[in-house]
């Protein structure tokens, strides 16, 4: 598990899977910010995807490079303390290009309740699965 979590640390440009009218919605998202198995987001409350959470707060996300390639799912929670969106806004250049105030913005977190290791250039190839919610 440890190595799908550093892979996570080094790949934060993740394809971020939402539901919407029971349509899936794919989209590139970039974690801002990992506590261990905790994920953490920023968007505006104006998007869509913050709507699509509100109502459905099930995701999955994926974190890929060359034959690598880490698969996460977990609830959405927009249960963030101010010091933690203080640190995001501030440690994430491209925010402050794009809103005045780390306030602006809505914060979210994914805890990874499952997540997906694929290396498929040993033969066999490695697969792991962790459950997390354990």
């Amino acid at each position: 598990m440890k190595k799908a979590l550093q892979f996570l640390q080094s790949h934060v440009d993740v394809a971020f899977a939402t539901c919407s009218d029971n349509l899936p919605k794919l989209r590139v998202f970039r974690i801002m910010k990992q506590d261990d198995s905790v994920l953490y987001f920023a968007t505006s409350a104006q998007k869509a995807v913050y709507r699509e959470l509100k109502q459905n707060p099930h995701v999955e996300l994926l974190a890929s490079e060359g034959d690598i390639s880490v698969r996460c799912s977990g609830t959405v929670s927009f249960d963030v303390d101010e010091a933690t969106k203080r640190w995001i806004y501030e440690h994430n250049n491209v925010l402050s290009r794009l809103y005045d105030s780390y306030d602006k913005m809505e914060y979210f977190c994914v805890p990874i309740a499952e997540m997906d290791y694929y290396d498929l250039a040993p033969t066999p190839p490695l697969i792991q699965h962790f459950d997390l919610r354990k």
